[in-house]
């Protein structure tokens, strides 16, 4: 049998659930989730190798309309998603209503590659609600493979799997087939940080965050790890410490605890809190953080 080799690109509005897809897709937690939007910021790689295939996911940020920088470095993720796919995995959910972002929506249609369309969350809906969503979709998108799913319950993930290898182009791997991800630890190290603080601050304070992993040390038994939390302003440092250092301490436990799981092994984490002023508008600071690169 040929070898089938491509990229598939998983697109969408915030919050349908992306994430959670391309992590049952891949097998493992490669992008962190969240009920708040914008949780992913940058396109991160998911790679599923076999003998004679591999298939290289996406996960990209949720689509919107920019008010700053980041948010248009943000886009242009999504947008260069639509340009190197073999096939588009396109979500939605029976909760997001159908036309939101028409224009991206056009977008999809016009680019002449192949579509698979999620409609997610069905354990939160009946069967009448998502037939009209099938059928809603199915109009939308002629010819389009359409399949309801729960991505938390895993429930008809297999037939997506079995469709991507049909539509896959005959192409050697891209990938060395040991390989899960294009990404470093130092970025999951920070993911991880980025989701507890995702998790347990409200308001402006998670979309003000960026996270940088200074050192990565790794030896025979533990990984030493110090990471620096930026904020936008000064009075968010304050708010990220916490009353005695109560509210970091909590981050840095339960980051360690979720490395220590991801790495499979001991892991020694130290957090700093530094203000870096209006970084999300600051062109050099998103170069920084990796915001450049597409």
């Amino acid at each position: 049998m040929a070898h089938k080799a491509g990229f598939v690109n998983i697109i969408g509005n915030p919050n349908v659930g992306k994430s959670t897809i391309m992590n049952a897709l891949v097998g493992e937690k490669l992008s962190i989730i969240t009920k708040k939007m914008q949780t992913t910021r940058h396109r991160i790689k998911g790679i599923v190798s076999g003998e004679d295939f591999q298939i290289v996911y996406s996960d990209t940020p949720g689509i919107l309309k920019p008010n700053y920088k980041l948010q248009e470095s943000m886009m242009k993720f999504v947008d260069s998603a639509l340009v190197d796919a073999d096939v588009i995995l396109f979500v939605t959910d029976v909760i997001e209503k159908p036309d939101k972002n028409p224009d991206y929506i056009e977008k999809v249609r016009k680019s002449n590659m192949p579509v698979i369309v999620l409609i997610n969350k069905i354990d939160l809906s009946n069967q009448e609600a998502v037939t009209k969503m099938f059928d809603y979709w199915t109009e939308i998108f002629p010819g389009a493979n359409i399949y309801p799913i729960s991505a938390l319950e895993k429930f008809n993930i297999e037939p997506i799997f079995d469709r991507i290898l049909e539509l896959l182009p005959e192409a050697p791997a891209f990938f060395p087939k040991d390989e899960l991800t294009d990404k470093d630890e130092r970025f999951f190290m920070q993911e991880i940080i980025r989701e507890k603080i995702l998790l347990h601050y409200q308001k402006e304070i998670p979309y003000s965050v960026e996270v940088e992993v200074e050192e990565f040390k790794e030896e025979a038994r533990i990984i030493r790890i110090s990471a620096i939390i930026y904020v936008s302003r000064d009075s968010q440092k304050g708010i990220i410490i916490g009353h005695q250092g109560k509210m970091i301490k909590r981050v840095g436990t339960e980051a360690r605890k979720d490395a220590e799981e991801f790495f499979d092994k001991k892991i020694f984490l130290e957090l700093f809190v530094k203000v870096a002023k209006e970084w999300r508008s600051q062109g050099n600071q998103l170069k920084k953080f990796g915001y450049d690169a597409i």
